[in-house]
């Protein structure tokens, strides 16, 4: 099975709480499931993109949903002392269990 790494940045100049952060992560998920019925014409709209620009711009608001994730972890991490490296290694010890990540 083929892995890919996917690694987002801590941001700069922001100061987010846990509540700011995951209002956030809804509000961005909220976006990205708006783009996906309204590019996919499931709105009732009329589509008038290609399909091309339709999957990049839901892969765009996918990369802000993972990014406001990504920032709640940088919270957690800060604000509340968790282990990312612990918290990630039980999360990959779970994929494998379900059988979803076979290590090589």
């Amino acid at each position: 099975m083929e892995t890919k790494t996917l690694s987002l940045p801590r941001l700069n100049q922001l100061n987010p709480t846990l509540e700011s952060t995951a209002l956030k992560l809804m509000e961005e998920a909220g976006e990205l499931a708006q783009a996906i019925g309204k590019f996919r014409g499931l709105s009732g709209e009329k589509v008038s993109m290609d399909e091309s620009t339709v999957v990049k711009e839901i892969a765009r608001e996918l990369l802000d949903v993972a990014q406001t994730a990504v920032t709640m972890m940088f919270v957690m991490e800060e604000q509340f002392g968790i282990d990312i490296d612990s918290v990630l290694w039980e999360h990959h010890q779970k994929l494998e269990r379900k059988g979803y990540l076979v290590q090589g």
